[in-house]
């Protein structure tokens, strides 16, 4: 199993699974953050609600950090599940190179 490839989610019924409840909690970040951006744009119109704004982009920001956090979980939740040895010498894809043969077909 390579890491971050399409095709994992497709590999089991409890890696879909993995895959549905992940993808929920992304898009359910992806949304209160860009909300929160937008309510933090808002309330910067007014003076006095100013540092509020702020604290809603600070938020906002910890959000879209998360995403890739998300990612990442579910990646290591595939790896609990599927073949470590593989995730551990996946194929390069830099020049063509394969990590299991070490050819290289450059030309």
């Amino acid at each position: 199993m390579t890491l971050f490839d399409p095709d994992n989610h497709q590999r089991s019924d409890r890696h879909k699974r993995i895959y549905a409840y992940t993808e929920v909690a992304y898009t359910t970040v992806d949304f209160l953050a860009a909300l929160l951006f937008v309510i933090g744009s808002i309330l910067f119109f007014s003076q006095s609600t100013t540092e509020i704004g702020t604290w809603l982009f600070l938020i906002g920001s910890i959000l879209f950090g998360m995403r890739p956090t998300i990612k990442l979980f579910r990646e290591i939740a595939y790896l609990r599940i599927g073949d470590l040895e593989d995730a551990a010498n996946p194929p390069s894809v830099a020049w063509g190179t394969t990590a299991r043969s070490g050819t290289d077909k450059r030309t």
